[in-house]
């Protein structure tokens, strides 16, 4: 039973309750309403997304250098609570998960063979143009808007201990109408941003076990079955949710990183190693070389460049926007104790360069396969070209059930700490939110999952992902602004870098 629910849990509830409920009575007009305004943001504000995130980057980038990066996420004898390797851990599995399996075949493939961002496929320019652009979705970018909010939040929690809602971060801008009825509406907003992101992120990985036991076993790949996984699941993680076996959790999150490793390795060896790893250092150049004309790309010229940059760059935005409560929650949580300089360096850095091996990897040797001629990867579904890769190696069938396993065990942590975290989200920041308020969002996760998938399917998931982020990214932009007003007032009160006066100097 839910007791004790504050405004922003009735609230943003009931808005989702309404969404599913759409999806089951009138999916079409659901699947046009949604379509509409996905049209409409990204042909008016597609421009608005790639500056906003390049902001963010050189936001990140700027605390590198400056004197503030000496400043700690939490009182000066704060001390990290995790060692730096299994911090870094948490961050890449928080981060990426379903997305980085689904996605690392599919993505690189996609760009070779069927659309490419310059136009041209199938040639030794579209193997660099796919990996490079696919680097530049899944890189610093993407790693930059779960650091600001992750950032945000960790300072004002462990530095200045806020509670932890997005509202609380934004009193330097806003004063006490973050505390009133314009700090719940933020809240909510970001609420059902991170209630879509999810269950986004649920849904592709729904679809891509449906892929796999279809690749594998002839399942039929419908909503059928999609329904029964994702009903399965949520049994699993509700079961968890309810009983806080936290070791469960432990072990599935540990689980994790071993499969992903496990599968990593065997693609490695069984692949085209040589060509793996001179595509991912040729392409890290070409990477860095063009990152500034990739970031501001909008085509205003080319209606087809500019369609491929909305499907494609837009839509990577607004996931990892929409992402970014539930992500940056997490991280900022794991962060206590690190320096700005150094927090900023690791989740920039280290989790952009392990995701650009997976997709060398994986992304590579679909490429091979295609561009030798020895199989066509870009004929199988999406949710079906990693399987198909894996089919054409030995212990293919072995990698492929290793393949599933790992996105369910994703997918069960994934949606499990999606609860807790809009549970804490809707209980004014409580680190111990009720069992009844977890297994409410945990149900409206998957049911709003189901209800997505079942109006029109990934591309149903992708709309409906860039209409939430976009409220969500003008509250990032406050974030933002909050935090380094908040900097450099308190750099001015500690006499850091140019606030420092003669004979002074801050020692942390």
């Amino acid at each position: 039973m839910v007791k004790n629910v504050t405004t922003v849990f009735k609230v943003s509830a009931a808005v989702m309750f309404l969404l599913v409920l759409a999806g089951v009575l009138m999916p079409d007009a659901l699947e046009t309403i949604t379509a509409n305004i996905q049209t409409f943001i990204s042909n008016a504000f597609g421009w608005y997304y790639l500056i906003l995130v390049t902001f963010f980057v050189i936001v990140c980038l700027f605390f590198l250098i400056s004197p503030v990066g000496r400043i700690k996420l939490g009182k000066p004898d704060d001390e990290p609570e995790f060692s730096r390797p299994t911090w870094i851990a948490m961050l890449f599995s928080a981060g990426m998960g379903i997305g980085l399996v689904f996605w690392g075949t599919a993505e690189p493939i996609s760009h070779y063979a069927v659309s490419s961002p310059t136009g041209e496929t199938g040639t030794n320019q579209a193997i660099k143009d796919a990996m490079r652009f696919t680097y530049f979705h899944w890189g610093v970018h993407a790693w930059a808007i779960y650091g600001i909010v992750a950032l945000v939040l960790a300072y004002f929690k462990f530095r200045h201990g806020k509670p932890g809602l997005i509202s609380a971060t934004l009193y330097p801008v806003l004063g006490k109408k973050a505390e009133g009825p314009l700090g719940k509406i933020i809240d909510i907003l970001a609420v059902i941003a991170t209630v879509i992101g999810v269950a986004t992120t649920l849904g592709f990985g729904a679809v891509q076990i449906n892929g796999g036991l279809s690749f594998l076993f002839g399942l039929p790949v419908n909503i059928v079955v999609q329904f029964v996984i994702v009903a399965v699941v949520t049994v699993l993680f509700m079961y968890s949710a309810w009983s806080g076996l936290s070791k469960g959790i432990k072990i599935l999150s540990n689980a994790n990183m071993l499969l992903a490793v496990l599968l990593f390795a065997v693609m490695f060896i069984l692949g085209p190693t040589m060509f793996i790893l001179n595509l991912f250092t040729n392409t890290i150049g070409t990477y860095l070389q063009n990152l500034p004309a990739m970031s501001f790309r909008i085509a205003p010229l080319d209606e087809d460049t500019r369609s491929w940059i909305t499907g494609w760059t837009v839509f990577y935005w607004a996931w990892w926007i929409a992402w970014s409560p539930f992500v940056g929650i997490f991280i900022a949580r794991v962060s206590r104790g690190r320096s700005i300089r150094e927090f900023v360096f690791t989740v920039l850095l280290i989790p952009s360069v392990i995701g650009f091996l997976w997709f060398s990897t994986f992304g590579g040797t679909a490429i091979s396969l295609e561009h030798e001629g020895l199989a066509r990867i870009s004929e199988y579904a999406t949710e079906e070209s990693l399987f198909g890769v894996f089919s054409n190696y030995p212990l293919g069938m072995i990698a492929s059930i290793l393949a599933i396993c790992l996105i369910g065990t994703f997918f069960i942590t994934s949606a499990d700490s999606g609860t807790f975290v809009l549970g804490m989200m809707t209980s004014n920041g409580s680190l111990s939110p009720g069992k009844g308020i977890k297994l409410t969002w945990g149900v409206l996760l998957s049911a709003t999952a189901l209800a997505l998938l079942y109006t029109g399917g990934l591309q149903a998931l992708q709309n409906t992902m860039i209409a939430a982020a976009f409220p969500f990214s003008f509250i990032m932009l406050l974030m933002t602004i909050s935090l380094i007003k908040s900097l450099y007032g308190e750099a001015r009160e500690l006499g850091i870098g140019r606030f420092n006066p003669p004979n002074r100097s801050y020692k942390r």
